[in-house]
């Protein structure tokens, strides 16, 4: 994702990370993604891409505009419930950044404060 905000750069890298998780764990590939998981990559980064929020954009749980297509937001869902709980231990700080993320979107969306 280059030429990107690194924001939207370090949500792709976590997207990246749990669909690897999610592949491995569930359609037991190793080295690599499988096909599906490989298309359903290449889509979140389309996604991300064209977020009109940019660099103001809030975690997925927090964004008010849905823009995966209902087929794939379940499979997006599937991969994050899966993957989720095992990011502490497989990326612990791109777990934790993305809960500093999703901190900041309840606070902003409070009024709390404009921490962007």
């Amino acid at each position: 994702m280059a030429g990107q905000h690194p924001r939207l750069a370090r949500e792709y890298e976590t997207v990246a990370a749990m669909i690897r998780i999610y592949c491995r764990g569930c359609h037991g590939t190793r080295g690599g993604l499988c096909d599906a998981c490989r298309v359903l990559l290449a889509y979140a980064g389309e996604r991300l891409a064209a977020c009109p929020f940019q660099s103001g954009k809030p975690t997925c749980a927090g964004c008010p505009v849905h823009c995966y297509r209902p087929a794939m937001r379940e499979r997006i869902r599937a991969v994050m419930r899966y993957a989720g709980p095992r990011m502490l231990w497989r990326h612990p700080v791109l777990a934790l950044l993305h809960l500093v993320d999703g901190l900041r979107d309840a606070a902003v969306r409070r009024g709390i404060a404009d921490l962007s």
